[in-house]
C-alpha cells in the first residue's frame, strides 16, 4: 500500500461548482453587496445572509460529561439519550454582524416563511433587504418565491450550486456552534429550544463582529477567467 501511494485513511470531498457564464452571475450578486454593505446601510439598505441548521439532536448523556482537571482531559460517556430534532435559523447582518435566530418546528417552505415574515418586521425602516440564500428546498418553494415577489423591499440572492460558502451565515453558524452547542446536552427538545433563544442574543452581545471577507468580484472574474469561463462583465453594473 505504501509503496502505491495509497492513503486508505485520507478522504476530501471532490464535487465543486461548475465556472460558467451563470455561476459567476450569481456569485457577483452576492459579492458585490458584500463590497458595499456599509454604503447600501448607509442608504437604508440592510444586508442578510440566512441559514438554517437542521436537526439538531437534543442528546443527553447517560453520565454528566467529566470536566478536565490537571492530568486529565475532558471526558464525555458514549451513551446517551435522544430527545427529538431541532430547526434553527440563523439571519446575520453582515453590516454589523448580529445575529437573528429562530426554532422552526419543521424545515419547509411554510415555517420558514413564518420566521421570515419575523425576521423583516425587525427592521420597519429599511427602504430594501437583500437576502442571501442557498437552494434548500425551503428557499425555492414557489411559495417562497411568490412571497419575495410580493413583498417590493425583499431582494433575494441565491448562491451558485454548490458555492453555498458564499453565504457568510455559514460563518456565523459555525461560530456560535462552537461556543453554545459545543459541549452542550439536551434532557429534552424544549430544553435545547430554550437554550437556542437564550444564546442568540448573549453572542450579539459578547461575540458579534462583521466577519472578514476578502474574496471580491475582481478574484471571482480572476478565477473564472482561469478556467476558461466567458463572463459578463456587466453583472455587477446591473444588479442595484
Amino acid at each position: 500500500m505504501a509503496a502505491a501511494s495509497l492513503q486508505p485513511h485520507r478522504s476530501r470531498y471532490w464535487k465543486t461548482a461548475t465556472i460558467d457564464a451563470p455561476f459567476t452571475t450569481k456569485a457577483a450578486q452576492i459579492l458585490w453587496r458584500y463590497e458595499r454593505v456599509a454604503w447600501l446601510y448607509e442608504r437604508g439598505e440592510v444586508v442578510l445572509c440566512l441559514d438554517e441548521k437542521p436537526h439538531l439532536q437534543a442528546l443527553a448523556r447517560r453520565v454528566p460529561t467529566q470536566p478536565m482537571r490537571p492530568g486529565q482531559i475532558e471526558r464525555h460517556e458514549f451513551e446517551y439519550k435522544r430527545h427529538g430534532t431541532v430547526t434553527f435559523l440563523a439571519a446575520l447582518n453582515v453590516y454589523d454582524g448580529t445575529m437573528w435566530g429562530c426554532c422552526l418546528e419543521a424545515n419547509d417552505h411554510e415555517h420558514f416563511l413564518r420566521a421570515l415574515g419575523r425576521l423583516v418586521r425587525r427592521y420597519p425602516r429599511a427602504r430594501r433587504l437583500h437576502l442571501i440564500l442557498d437552494n434548500s428546498s425551503s428557499h425555492i418553494a414557489q411559495d417562497t418565491k411568490a412571497y419575495l415577489a410580493s413583498h417590493p423591499r425583499l431582494r433575494a440572492f441565491y448562491t451558485p450550486p454548490h458555492a453555498s460558502w458564499l453565504n457568510q451565515a455559514e460563518l456565523l453558524l459555525r461560530a456560535f456552534s462552537d461556543k453554545y452547542l459545543q459541549r452542550f446536552d439536551s434532557p429534552s427538545r424544549q430544553h435545547l429550544i430554550d437554550h437556542l433563544e437564550a444564546s442568540w442574543p448573549e453572542y450579539n452581545r459578547r461575540f458579534a463582529h462583521p466577519f472578514t471577507w476578502s474574496w471580491s468580484c475582481r478574484d471571482l472574474y480572476t478565477w473564472a477567467r482561469k478556467k476558461g469561463t466567458v463572463i459578463c462583465t456587466k453583472t455587477s453594473a446591473t444588479v442595484h
